[in-house]
């Protein structure tokens, strides 16, 4: 179980000497340059993952508040759309991934995204359009878990969570994503269910340091038993 933050809360560097994967967050918002994120890669170790959020061009809509945010000029996009945008929006976030060594990129979807026949075609085409040179992951919300099996299913898609809002419906690889604050008893509980645990709140240095030295931990008696 790999075990890290959305982002960077700390200095890459001392981040680095922590953990062992981040979900880089800057390729959601607006992408870095190529040039910093092959030197992100160099500064990192080799071991070291980073994974990645796809461009918000392709999954939200112009009238989202991220793209004020990212302060993003972009008339029509989001949504998978075969439009020239958001395949313009793929090169860049696959040519970041492939600079950062990434193996998985998430696409997350808005409230707004919402379970219609029109946002499932948009979806095959646009999967069904671009290199699977990665392990892709999708993280909806308001779907029904039959949906969003199916569509997983048929498209390869491994079904990203918060696993104390929702279980994973397709998938060997499970890919955790923990958007409010919990408990520790609530934490305990997702030691080895998963192959990643991304933190994605307030407190995500500090729970994510958390459960690292609880695995930590584990692994230490195991290999004393051994």
């Amino acid at each position: 179980m790999k075990i890290g933050c959305c982002g960077f809360p700390i200095a890459m560097e001392r981040y680095f000497e922590k953990f062992e994967v981040v979900e880089v967050q800057k390729t959601f918002y607006k992408p870095p340059s190529l040039e910093t994120a092959k030197k992100w890669r160099e500064m990192a170790p080799s071991g070291f993952e980073f994974t990645v959020k796809a461009w918000q061009i392709i999954t939200h809509p112009p009238s989202s508040p991220t793209y004020r945010k990212a302060k993003l000029l972009v008339e029509d996009g989001g949504f998978f759309k075969p439009i020239k945008a958001v395949f313009e929006a793929w090169e860049v976030t696959k040519a970041i991934a492939k600079a950062l060594k990434s193996k998985f990129i998430l696409f997350q979807t808005p409230k707004s995204f919402k379970e219609t026949e029109e946002n499932f075609r948009n979806m095959k085409e646009f999967f069904g359009s671009i290199e699977r040179d990665f392990i892709f992951g999708w993280e909806p919300r308001g779907w029904r878990s039959e949906a969003v099996r199916r569509i997983c299913k048929e498209l390869s898609l491994v079904h990203v969570v918060d696993p104390f809002e929702s279980e994973p419906t397709h998938g060997e690889l499970r890919y955790f994503r923990v958007h409010k604050n919990r408990s520790d008893e609530e934490l305990r509980k997702l030691m080895d269910k998963c192959d990643y645990l991304l933190f994605n709140n307030p407190f995500m240095l500090r729970d994510a340091e958390k459960v690292k030295s609880w695995r930590d931990e584990l692994a230490g008696k195991d290999s004393k038993s051994s």
